[in-house]
């Protein structure tokens, strides 16, 4: 099952190498049905580093191409790393044990964060497999900001980054393209720039915590998935992301499905 894990890190860095995002989705349901991380807390954390490092590697990528719009990424990252690192450090150490009570089921924080990362995953992958309108967008010469909303946006995508470890591009690149008039290259790049500071940033509010952190697989997984953007940035040179993206959503959907079968044949 290790094995199966480690092609599975560098399988999240080809896709993110491949379509600039979405790979990451797939780092907490290897961790824990892979290398039976034993919490889901524990698993969005390690997520947070693994997707921070590699999709920084990505963002290199993007700033020797000079396609990263920093403006845009200091005005959507400014509130979506506060959200991050407060929802770390406050939200998800202040949540009980036990949710609630349907019944005679009990319902976990553990049981709560895996059931919403399963619908995020449902959520990201219809937005793979639907072709939309906007992967064919290039953006306007005149770059234009829609303040209020990109604020909003980039608070709500820190809080769900930090409560299930996942960075969110398939939330983040349309609100780039849209909301601030990025052609869709440049929006992928300033999408894994944002998606780097923010989870490297949630993931400093685990450490303040005194979260025990197994550095021996971060660093494996890490490393592996470092090897995978790497080759997945090469590959992108020959293979079109856009084609592989609805394949992957389809791949997405049926493990998000799983995650949430899985956790109520258990409750039963």
């Amino acid at each position: 099952m290790e094995i199966a894990g480690y092609f599975g890190a560098i399988l999240i860095g080809v896709v993110l190498g491949l379509i600039g995002g979405g790979g990451s989705i797939l780092a907490v349901p290897i961790l824990l049905y892979l290398f039976y991380v034993p919490s889901a807390t524990l698993a969005t954390a390690y997520s947070l580093f693994i997707v921070g490092v590699t999709a920084s590697i990505g963002a290199i990528q993007y700033m020797r191409k000079q396609q990263i719009s920093y403006k845009t990424a200091i005005i959507f990252g400014i509130p979506s790393v506060i959200s991050v690192f407060l929802t770390r450090k406050y939200i998800i150490e202040a949540l009980p044990e036990n949710l609630f009570e349907v019944g005679d089921i009990i319902i976990t924080k553990d049981i709560g964060i895996i059931a919403l990362f399963s619908l995020l995953m449902i959520a990201a992958s219809f937005s793979m497999i639907k072709k939309r309108k906007i992967d064919q967008l290039e953006g306007s010469e005149e770059q234009k900001f829609n303040y209020p909303l990109i604020l909003i946006e980039g608070a709500v995508v820190g809080v769900l980054t930090g409560l299930v470890g996942s960075g969110g591009g398939f939330l983040i690149i349309p609100a780039l393209v849209i909301l601030s008039r990025l052609p869709m290259k440049m929006a992928v790049g300033t999408s894994l720039l944002i998606i780097a500071v923010k989870s490297l940033i949630g993931f400093t509010g685990d450490l303040s915590n005194a979260m025990a952190i197994d550095w021996s697989l971060l660093g494996w997984f890490t490393g592996l998935s470092i090897i995978g953007i790497l080759l997945g940035s090469y590959l992108s040179n020959f293979i079109s992301g856009a084609k592989l993206k609805p394949a992957f959503g389809w791949f997405t959907l049926l493990m998000g499905v799983y995650m949430i079968v899985d956790k109520i044949v258990k409750l039963n």
